[in-house]
This record gives C-alpha cells, structure tokens and sequence, in this order.
C-alpha cells in the first residue's frame, strides 16, 4: 500500500467547446491523506474524473500505481437500485446462496473468488458507517441522501483500493455521520485524494493540495497550517505590492525631473549659442547632439518605468483574492432581549407520523441570539425553520411573532427572480433606497460595475448566495430574524468565508441548520437546539 500514487505529466483538458481547464499541469500525490481545494468551477471535480480514467485529457498522462476507487458527488443510480448492488456483491452473494443450495457450477466458483467472507466484511463496513441495520434488498428510494453516499463509500472501501478518490464525502451527511467517515479515513492507509468544503474533515488531512488558477500547490501539515500559510503568503504579497508601487511612482517622477532638466539645458543651450554669435552648421550639431543625449536619458527612464510596472504587476498576480466581504448593517439591528418568536406545546405531524413536539413553552427566539439548530437528518429541521419563518402552520400549540421582518433562506437558494438582474431583485426589495445607495451595499457584495447588472440566472452558486445576501440584508425593512438552512452546502471556501463575513456583520437574531461545527463557531453561534426522534430540546456547546 505505500507505493500507492497518483502522477500527473503535462496534464492538459479542455471541454467540447474548447473552454480550457487545464494547461501542463504536472504533480505527484503518495500514500496518506491529501485534500484538495480550490473555487468552485476551477476543475477538482473534472481533476479527480481525469484521474479516474472517466474524461480523457486533451494532452499528458495520469498514472495510477495500485488499484483506484472513487466516489463522485452524485451517484447514478436509478431508485430501484438494491444496496447489494450498489455495493458491487450482489452477484457473489447469489453465487454464494447457489453454492450453498447444492448448485456446484463452476462459474459460481469463478464469481466468488476470494471472497467467502464478502457478508461479514459488508456487514463490519456498514457498521463503521453507521449503516448497520440495512438489509441487503432494501431498494435506494427508502434511504436518505447521506445515507446514499455513505453506502457509495461502504462500496469503495469493500474494493480494498490502494488509490482512494473521493468528491465532497460529507455532503448531506449529518453530525454523527460525518465523524464515523472521519474514523473510516482515518484508519485508509492508501492514497487518498478528496475534494472538500469540510474544514474540520480537511484538518485531518497529511497535506493540502491548492489548485489555483491551473496550477496546484502542495501545502504539508492540516487545513488549518494551510491557512497559515496563505496568510503568511498573502501579507508579504501585499507588501510586496506597496513596495513596488512606490518604486513605480518614484521611476515616474525620476523621469518627469529628467525630462524637465533636459529641457532646461536645451532651452539655456539655445539662448548661449544665440548669444555667442556660433555659426550655424556648428550651432546645430550642438543642438543635435543635446537632442540626443537628452533622448538615451528618456529611453533609460522609460524603461526603468516600464520594469517597474511589471514588478508591480508581478506582484499583483501574486496577491490572492481578498475572501472576506466589509460590511455594516445596522438596519438588521434589534434590541437585547426582545421575543422575535414565541412557541408554546408546539406539535408538528407529516401524514401519520408525529414529526416532532416540542413540550412546555418549547421554542423562544429573542434579539440578537445566535442559535444552532442540529440534529439528524430527516429529524424535521427544515420544517421547524418554515415554521418559525410563517410558512407552515402547527398540527398543535401557539406561536407569535414580534412582526414580520423574518427571512428565510432555504437550501435552494430560490428567492430571487432568475431573469431579473441582481440590481433588479435588489431594488424590488428596497425600493426607498436611493439607487447609488444599493449600487454601494452590492460593491460591498463584490457585485461591482457590470457583475450587478447579470441576471440572477446566469450566477454561479457562491455568487447566487451573496445575491441573495446582500437582497435580503439590505431589503427595507432589514430582517429582523434569519432562517437558514444548510447554508454552506455545495459552497466552496471561499464562499464560506464570505458568508460568515456577512453574518458577522449583521446585528439581528438567527436559527441556522448545520452541519458544519467550525462554521458555527466562526459565526459566533451562543445557543444549540437539537432535535432528534421527535423531540427538541436545549443543549450545550461543544466545549461547554
């Protein structure tokens, strides 16, 4: 298992329409755990299918030395799929039930192999994963989406690959889920490669690899000495860049002086040779030859000026995208322990099921809390959080709401108008403001010149939260209350970042369901509802 690697020769892809992705990219990953980010759209999910032989490079070569498996982010799997056959035994496991029934036909020897035990290694895989009680012809339209991919990676590890690929693991996967897949790898002693959002998933990781605009970078150490090192990088880049613009000022104005001594001479020249009764052949070849000397002058300072501002725009391409959104909101303000939401022996039923109960006077929201609502997925979070926004009434119990200055952001994203643009949606909700007003909030929202003018539609997913963000915090009247639900699915880091910048800023209450317990940290999360097997109840902090 240590020879296991992955290495990549002047990898080059483009797609159909020739939109290159890749240009010479060239690097070596071993054995151990390597995670790899980047923005959405730069390609991880395009690098990992290149890997794994399912696109084709335009140019180089992938090697991969030992046995590979990998787990995209979607399956494709039709409903009536049985877990046997997702798990790739279904066809052992009924060449078994043969051999066993009295049926000594060779090709069932053939599709057994090694693999007697294949039950038992199953059922030990399904166990760590948290997927122990699922019987083997139970249909994949009867499981949850965590539970989908969970038993696409029970798949993978059954292989016993020495190359492990993975693409975004813990999507959909609830708290307990996602720390049994935190155990399961770190026990693989493979190489594993995997793309991910999870920073505590990615602070488990050897190294990190950073794919940045075609180029990847190898970081040693977890997600968090990564950080740091971007961090160190980004401060001398910085500094590198005032460095480099003062040197660019300082050449432009060594030139003008020289351009304006030069000058000088040549008009003081002028007026000597004029005085001095000089005859004019040897008057002019003076002149010419001050013309000239003066002329190298400019040409060596034109040129300094021009090396100057390549160092400047050297160093410019090396500063890397500020992720943090500068904000204030004080219109989202609310006054220390005002009751934004008051429920009381709330009961929620779906069909015949009680989703959940919440006893007593079950749920209160006051300003400016910071509230976590956690708890296993398929639990009812989602429609609590429509309950609490209005949208969705109680099978039993009271609730009242201080007003209606609530909003909620769904994981869908789905609130603004897809064929309007940005600017548009923005001033459908604060009609009052003046227009350079919203112009301003949405720069804020790195919506600046023409990006606020695209229509909503055509926004990519980390752009469509920020849209939506910036609609929604700065709507007249600014919400007072903040639903969201899974917020930082599907988004890449940076993207991450942004959003806490702006829950940062804002100065209202909010319930958010996540997943995500460094994110819930970093926005300064102060109280955690869990609800789980139809009950909600307060617990405490992690740390507490």
């Amino acid at each position: 298992m240590s020879a296991a690697s992955v290495i990549c020769s002047q990898l080059s892809f483009s797609w159909p329409d020739d939109t290159p992705v890749f240009q010479d990219l060239s690097f070596t990953v071993g054995a151990g755990r390597t995670g790899l980010v980047a923005p959405n759209g730069s390609g991880k999910s395009t690098l990992l299918k290149l890997i794994a032989g399912e696109l084709r490079p335009t140019a180089g070569s992938v090697v991969v030395d030992g046995t590979l498996g990998h787990l995209p982010q979607s399956l494709p799997l039709s409903s009536g799929t049985t877990v046997a056959q997702v798990l790739g035994i279904d066809a052992i496991v009924r060449a078994i039930d043969a051999v066993e029934s009295g049926d000594v036909d060779e090709r069932h020897f053939t599709t057994i192999g090694d693999d007697w035990d294949i039950e038992e290694r199953t059922r030990a895989q399904l166990d760590r994963l948290g997927l122990g009680g699922l019987a083997l012809d139970r249909v994949l339209d009867t499981l949850s989406g965590g539970q989908i991919i969970t038993l696409g990676l029970a798949a993978q590890l059954l292989r016993r690959p020495d190359v492990l690929l993975l693409d975004e693991p813990t999507n959909n996967l609830d708290l307990d889920a996602r720390h049994r897949l935190y155990e399961v790898l770190d026990d693989f002693n493979g190489c594993l490669l995997l793309v991910s959002h999870d920073r505590a998933l990615l602070d488990r990781m050897d190294r990190i690899a950073e794919l940045d605009r075609g180029q990847l970078r190898l970081y040693g150490g977890t997600f968090t000495a990564y950080e740091e090192a971007v961090r160190a990088e980004r401060e001398v880049a910085e500094k590198n860049v005032r460095n480099a613009e003062q040197e660019l000022k300082r050449e432009k104005r060594e030139m003008q002086q020289a351009r304006e001594r030069a000058e000088r001479r040549q008009s003081n020249a002028a007026r000597n040779l004029k005085s001095a009764g000089l005859p004019k052949i040897f008057a002019g070849t003076m002149k010419r030859g001050a013309e000239e000397s003066a002329g190298r002058a400019g040409q060596m300072h034109a040129a300094r000026v021009g090396e100057a501002k390549a160092r400047l725009d050297e160093a410019e391409r090396a500063l890397r995208q500020e992720q943090r959104l500068a904000l204030d909101l004080p219109d989202t303000r609310v006054p220390a322990g005002r009751t934004l939401f008051h429920g009381e022996e709330l009961r929620v039923r779906l069909g015949d099921r009680e989703l959940f109960t919440a006893p007593g006077a079950g749920l209160d929201i006051r300003g400016p809390e910071r509230i976590a609502l956690t708890g296993p997925n398929g639990a009812g979070k989602s429609t609590l959080l429509k309950l609490v926004a209005g949208a969705l009434d109680p099978d039993g119990g009271t609730v009242s709401r201080a007003d209606g200055r609530v909003a909620y952001l769904s994981q869908r994203l789905d609130l603004l108008d897809p064929d309007r643009t940005v600017a548009e949606n923005f001033a459908d909700r604060a009609p009052e403001r003046p227009e350079a007003e919203r112009m301003t909030l949405l720069a804020r929202f790195l919506f600046r010149g023409a990006r606020a003018h695209l229509p909503v539609g055509v926004l990519s997913g980390g752009e469509l939260l920020r849209a939506t963000l910036a609609c929604v915090l700065g709507a007249d009247p600014a919400p007072h209350l903040l639903l969201l639900d899974e917020p930082t699915n599907n988004l890449d880091l940076v993207s991450v970042a942004q959003l806490e910048s702006a829950l940062d800023a804002y100065q209202g209450a909010f319930l958010v369901v996540s997943h995500d317990e460094r994110f819930l940290r970093e926005i300064g999360v102060r109280r955690r509802l869990h609800l789980a097997h139809g009950e909600l109840k307060e617990t405490a902090l992690p740390g507490e």
